[in-house]
């Protein structure tokens, strides 16, 4: 097998808050693939660091009474404890606040405005002349210009759910100072994305460097297709990449008294941390990150809440400063807790040192690996199950194999030849390249499967050999040693592959054997004549009150820092995890009548930000009135004709504007990145979604 070389990432860690079992999926599934080719004998590196960048920081500081390094240097000690704990191994773990991104943040700066992407244009934004910085619209708060409620965000009205802008409120106050905010002008560079449309999406459709459905994701909603007029090329959206002061961040040199804004610099971490790994391991930073011929793999893992950052916007840069670009973007989805959004109120918005201290890290590595697969599914933590699981698959079936016969041999050792076993251990090593490819592939849910179906054939033959009473007859003795050198063996086998998941079991093993587990291909080779150590405790069951009281020590009131999709656009970070307001039974959602409607007439709302006035038909005589936040994502004349999904049965809600009628139903975060729902075009107006 040919040696590669594999330069890995995961999203940086923001350095506002701890980690939490959220974040856990993405930096386990990614030390898992680590793990996995380095058992494969390839020469793997991962990198990461924390994201210590913008206003939250800067806030969070100046709140507490301290300077901001004080704070990111606190919250990176906790963070890299953390992953520690739970067998998260970096080769380097950096912070976006170093020398090393600052130069690197540096030379891409340089060959975007030498590729001639930069734009400069001034921007309106509220200003607090008290905390000497502009406000995002969740740092302004006041009365709703619509219903007249008091203390309402700064784009969104919690009472009425009229959207405007943070202008537009009545007495606004900024939520830093209390002080009465100014509406003033600064100018900010952007990047001209669309300078790169035809780069981008021959990169995102070249290769396998995407999911199948990432790809179409892409080309759906921003890049097009250049010979489909149902589907033409989108204009990408030029990138802000600036701030004016103040601002905690790299300060632009040419651009005095600006800074580059977070989500410029935060990619940028996985370079600058590669530079400080290479400065203090004396490796040649070129090999590893410069284009032109390189055989280094680069393979980014994140969550799918980043995809646009990743897929467009990063390979851009890399591709006009002469990085070299990924080999390979592995996107994963959220996780939930029993079928909800993690809650701080419920207690399922676990904390990653609180989990710590009730159960055993490698629990959670190998109930996420089953779960985990190669596509953008969402991954569910259902606790009852949790429990269930680790208990039968690694208690049950996998430990029980050693712990049933390595006390029967440790004053004798194993056999000095391996025994017939009825080709158990040949089908196992048979077994190992499938394995493989599904790890190679993050299909951890099959690899798991597979080597959970291996433990199914060797245990009943440790049940029908019975060693526990082969040991009671002098004259068995050599039946009882042969029988346990099988036992172990085929248990060595499953903590060969299961060790990427679970280094804590390969690592007791190569204890108990008195042999290390190195590489992969160990699979394939029976061990015998071969001393055995005293058996120790592995893993011990998962306990329901162990688990009760980590939810109860997790338990917190809900603070809703900001509500709905816009809230987060404006912010220096995307707003993770916020919690549900109020759950809903099966019962409460069958209500929900879904109808197919045809938008007859659109039209701007003018004195509104983000509406669009629709007019639709339901069938017949039917029409409703219906207002949608959609006016940065969709033109009226666009819309007229096109089928949509509404909500017929939603109560009228009176508004600024007029009555709304029922709602329009789009997915995505906000802003231009709006989509309605797809209709079939064979479809009725007034027919039913079920």
């Amino acid at each position: 097998m040919t040696q590669r070389r594999i330069l890995v990432t995961s999203a940086l860690p923001y350095a506002n808050g701890p980690i939490h079992i959220g974040h856990l999926v993405e930096y386990i599934q990614t030390d898992i693939w680590v793990r996995f080719q380095k058992l494969r004998g390839h020469r793997c590196v991962y990198v990461c660091a924390d994201d210590t960048h913008g206003t939250a920081i800067m806030i969070r500081a100046r709140q507490e009474g301290r300077s901001e390094e004080e704070l990111i240097a606190e919250m990176q000690k906790a963070h890299e404890q953390d992953f520690a704990e739970f067998d998260i191994r970096f080769d380097n773990y950096g912070s976006t606040n170093s020398e090393q991104t600052r130069k690197i943040c540096l030379e891409i700066w340089a060959a975007v405005q030498r590729a001639g992407l930069v734009a400069e244009r001034d921007v309106e934004q509220l200003y607090d002349p008290q905390a000497e910085t502009f406000l995002a619209d969740r740092f302004v708060r006041g009365k709703c210009p619509a219903c007249r409620a008091e203390d309402q965000y700064g784009d969104h009205c919690g009472q009425c759910l009229t959207n405007y802008t943070p202008t537009d409120l009545i007495d606004p106050k900024s939520t830093l100072s209390g002080a009465t905010p100014e509406l003033q002008s600064a100018p900010h560079k952007f990047i001209e994305l669309e300078k790169l449309h035809d780069f981008l999406d021959q990169w995102v459709h070249s290769g396998d460097r995407l999911q199948t459905e990432v790809a179409n994701y892409l080309k759906g909603h921003f890049l097009g297709e250049k010979d489909n007029p149902e589907n033409p090329p989108k204009q990408l959206r030029d990138w802000d990449v600036t701030r004016p002061p103040k601002y905690f961040g790299f300060e632009i040199p040419d651009f005095p008294g600006n800074y580059w804004y977070v989500w410029f610099d935060a990619p940028i971490g996985y370079i600058g941390s590669t530079l400080q790994w290479c400065e203090q391991t004396g490796e040649d930073f070129d090999s590893w990150w410069r284009d032109g011929g390189s055989d280094t793999e680069i393979h980014h893992f994140i969550g799918k809440d980043i995809t646009y950052f990743h897929t467009l916007f990063w390979p851009g840069m890399l591709s006009v400063s002469d990085f070299q670009l990924p080999e390979k973007v592995h996107i994963h989805g959220f996780l939930t807790i029993g079928g909800e959004k993690m809650s701080k109120s419920k207690g399922t918005f676990v904390k990653a040192a609180t989990y710590l201290k009730y159960l055993d890290p490698s629990y959670l590595r190998y109930y996420y690996a089953s779960k985990l697969g190669a596509r953008l599914d969402d991954l569910d933590l259902n606790l009852e199950e949790f429990a269930t699981k680790v208990n039968a698959d690694l208690v049950g079936k996998v430990v029980n194999l050693a712990s049933r016969s390595a006390k029967f041999v440790q004053n004798v050792g194993l056999s000095e030849t391996y025994p017939d076993d009825g080709g158990l251990f040949a089908h196992a090593a048979s077994a190992g390249d499938e394995i493989a490819e599904a790890y190679e592939n993050c299909d951890y849910n099959k690899a798991m499967r597979l080597i959970l179906e291996l433990a199914d054939r060797a245990n009943p033959y440790v049940e029908s050999a019975e060693p526990w009473n082969l040991r009671k007859d002098p004259d068995k003795a050599q039946q009882l040693q042969n029988v346990c050198t099988i036992a172990l063996n085929l248990f060595r086998q499953l903590a060969i592959y299961l060790a990427p998941v679970l280094p804590r079991l390969a690592e007791q093993t190569g204890e108990l054997l008195l042999k290390p587990i190195e590489h992969w291909d160990e699979s394939k080779t029976p061990i015998v004549g071969t001393p055995v150590a005293k058996f120790k405790h592995m893993l011990k069951r998962v306990e329901k009150k162990d688990v009760d009281n980590m939810i109860e020590e997790s338990k917190e009131p809900e603070v809703i820092e900001a509500s709905g999709a816009a809230a987060s656009q404006d912010s220096d970070q995307p707003l993770k995890d916020e919690p549900l307001t109020e759950t809903c039974t099966i019962d409460d959602f069958a209500k929900v009548d879904l109808r197919v409607a045809r938008v007859v007439a659109a039209e701007d709302v003018a004195e509104a930000r983000k509406l669009l006035k629709l007019t639709v038909s339901l069938g017949g005589d039917e029409r409703r009135t219906l207002f949608a936040g959609i006016k940065a994502a969709y033109k009226p004349e666009d819309l007229v004709g096109r089928l949509v999904v509404v909500v017929a049965n939603l109560a009228p809600r009176k508004m600024k504007f007029g009555t709304s009628e029922g709602m329009v139903c789009a997915s995505g975060p906000g802003g231009e990145d709006v989509f309605l729902l797809g209709v079939d075009e064979g479809a009725q107006p007034g027919q039913r979604i079920h």
